[in-house]
């Protein structure tokens, strides 16, 4: 057994692996300004991001819940690693070589096979099982491809393969290249024999999908039967929970999709691994699914650590489900789940009860991209479902329909919700909207309590109809972080602000006080005319007409900037491209909420004339991430 690994050796790793990229393959991260990085906290539930990575200082904390350390307390937190495998793993990746010191150490490596081991003997069956998907014993899989539209350079793009119908051909294959059986039956890829004799394959005769994690490499398979004399019923076959397979936390196409989920804040997710490849083929490169088990609350964090799935840069997740009975009972599952994002949730389905592949193979790529941007919200989904199961037509096909509604809207978590379904209710229904109401609060005082005993009454829980006053956010909400810091840089560093806000304007500050601060601002000249003026702040703040608008001038004109470095002209023009690219941001909510709500075929010129502006919107934003970049 060798001894510790020495300081230096560790030292070398720390320097070497790059924080930023070890935890962007867990994490979407963004610039936040002054040499850090912020994504959304991958150890605990968020709906803001607080999670910050320092690269210059390789180390990372989180405000939310504490958790802080290295590049290497990380992997061994996330991954469940001991410190040792932790660094073996990075030195094997950044190219260190350990040097260990003399005599017996503490071995603290887990019991079975070290996770690089499981890993390396998943790559080497990859390629196996990619050479005989071209042999001919293969034909009848590469047929099956080719009747579902994907070539050979679709099966070498997505990594596909072949198991041979043997029984031991990858077994023998694995030994021969120096894998121990242990290693090849902890990590899923054999059984043992309960004979006592050689473990024999886990796929045998199936055409196989490669399970990767969102770094690119494998760590399990799915496989699907392809000759009718296959001795297993089941059509399709995962690999088995391992040391480096959970199901549950695990997405194919994952490691595809990941980057543009970070761009586009934008996650599809799919039932199949050829509706995942149908998708990516045809331009939906969001598009995941789950593996072998229903889509649950742990993928849902997985997507929203990638999708940067947060109040500031809100986005959305859409669901394709078939329009058969599984389809809706998927459709609620995920209605039940909804509380897990932050950005909006959205149903696909085609009319004609296709899945993505079929869509692609009947219609083409360009259906496949119709059908996700036709998307509908998932709460109106799944409510037009219940109610459609009732003669609405009749007294008490109304009251069933009601009451259904309301207890699957009763057991949402976000109470602020509740009223806006029951007014969908209401509508889909055809009842008063208070009567929906009251048939909700019903639902809720019905629904048991974390006890047993029936819940207390809801009453409180709706909104109520009559209107009451409202108060202003506070100025350190989150949401208004980019206003907030824009404004500070206008009041002390005008000079440096110099004319980069010409394009901006009262409309990109939705925070009333701090639409006011630059209103004075604009009116006293603008940025250019307190260039060299150490009194032009508090001459702004005198000419305020609102206290808390003075009051504000004062804040922002003392609070430190985050940057410890006197503030660039990059770094100014950084703040200012993102506030801009908030005010497009919101247009573009604004005008898919109208399409959402436009019939496309009773009001076509209207809707030709959204789409344009959402394009020429895209486009914008996607000008301004540009100067973003070049900023960096």
């Amino acid at each position: 057994m060798p001894g510790r690994i020495r300081e230096e050796s560790i030292a070398e790793v720390r320097e070497k692996a790059a924080i930023d990229e070890v935890v962007g393959q867990y994490v979407t991260l963004k610039n936040a300004g002054g040499g850090s990085m912020k994504g959304l906290c991958p150890f605990h539930d968020e709906k803001t991001p607080s999670f910050n990575v320092n690269p210059s200082r390789g180390g990372y904390h989180c405000f939310g819940c504490g958790e802080g350390g290295d590049v290497i307390s990380f992997l061994m937190k996330i991954d469940g690693l001991t410190f040792t495998e932790t660094v073996e793993r990075l030195a094997e990746k950044y190219g260190v070589e350990l040097k260990h010191e003399e005599g017996e150490g503490r071995d603290e490596r887990p019991k079975g096979p070290p996770r690089g081991k499981l890993v390396e003997a998943h790559r080497v069956a990859q390629e196996f099982y990619a050479e005989q998907l071209l042999t001919p014993e293969a034909s009848q899989a590469r047929q099956f491809l080719t009747e579902r539209g994907f070539d050979g350079t679709a099966a070498e793009t997505f990594g596909l393969g072949f198991a041979p119908r043997g029984g031991e051909d990858l077994f023998r294959h694995l030994r021969a290249r120096g894998f121990s059986p242990e290693v090849i039956t902890v990590g899923g890829l054999a059984v043992p024999s309960q004979r006592g004799g050689s473990p024999y394959d886990r796929f045998r005769g199936r055409l196989l999908w490669p399970i990767r994690e969102a770094s690119g490499e494998t760590i399990g398979f799915g496989a699907r039967r392809i000759f009718d004399d296959d001795k297993v019923e089941a059509k399709y076959l995962n690999t088995s929970e391992t040391p480096i397979y959970k199901k549950s936390r695990v997405l194919y196409g994952i490691d595809l999709a990941r980057r543009e989920m970070g761009r586009s804040s934008q996650a599809v997710v799919v039932e199949g691994y050829t509706d995942v490849m149908a998708c990516h083929l045809a331009g939906v490169k969001t598009a995941v699914a789950s593996c072998g088990t229903a889509f649950g609350d742990e993928h849902a964090k997985v997507l929203r650590r990638y999708m940067a799935d947060h109040e500031e840069f809100r986005g959305e997740v859409v669901f394709t489900f078939d329009g058969d009975a599984a389809g809706q009972a998927a459709a609620l599952k995920a209605f039940s789940g909804d509380q897990n994002f932050v950005s909006q949730t959205y149903v696909a389905v085609e009319p004609d009860g296709l899945d993505p592949c079929d869509v692609r193979i009947k219609k083409g790529d360009a259906a496949v991209r119709e059908l996700v941007a036709r998307r509908v919200p998932l709460y109106r989904f799944v409510l037009t479902n219940v109610v459609g199961k009732y003669d609405l037509d009749r007294a008490d096909g109304r009251v069933d329909a009601l009451r259904e509604s309301a207890r699957l809207v009763s057991s949402i978590r976000d109470r602020s919700k509740v009223d806006a379904f029951a007014r969908e209710i209401a509508s889909m229904v055809g009842v008063d909207v208070e009567e929906a109401r009251v048939e909700v609060r019903r639902a809720s005082q019905r629904r048991p309590a974390p006890s047993g005993r029936p819940g207390p009454p809801a009453e409180e829980e709706l909104v109520a109809e009559r209107p009451a006053r409202q108060e202003l956010p506070s100025l350190r909400d989150p949401r208004f972080a980019i206003e907030r810091e824009t404004l500070k840089l206008v009041l002390q560093h005008p000079m440096v602000i110099g004319r980069t806000t010409s394009d901006v304007g009262p409309e990109d500050f939705i925070h009333p006080t701090y639409r006011g601060v630059w209103e004075v601002i604009a009116a006293g000249g603008g940025p250019v005319a307190g260039a060299g003026d150490a009194t032009w702040s508090g001459r702004l703040r005198d000419t305020a007409t609102d206290p808390a608008v003075a009051s504000a001038i004062t804040e922002l004109s003392v609070e430190p900037v985050h940057t410890a470095k006197e503030p660039t002209a990059d770094y100014v023009l950084q703040h200012v491209v993102r506030l801009l690219e908030l005010t497009v941001l919101r247009r573009i909510e604004q005008v898919k909420s109208k399409m959402q709500r436009t019939n496309p075929v009773e009001h076509d010129e209207a809707y030709r004339r959204m789409f344009g502006e959402l394009a020429a919107l895209e486009e914008h934003r996607r000008k301004l991430r540009d100067r973003i970049v070049g900023t960096q």
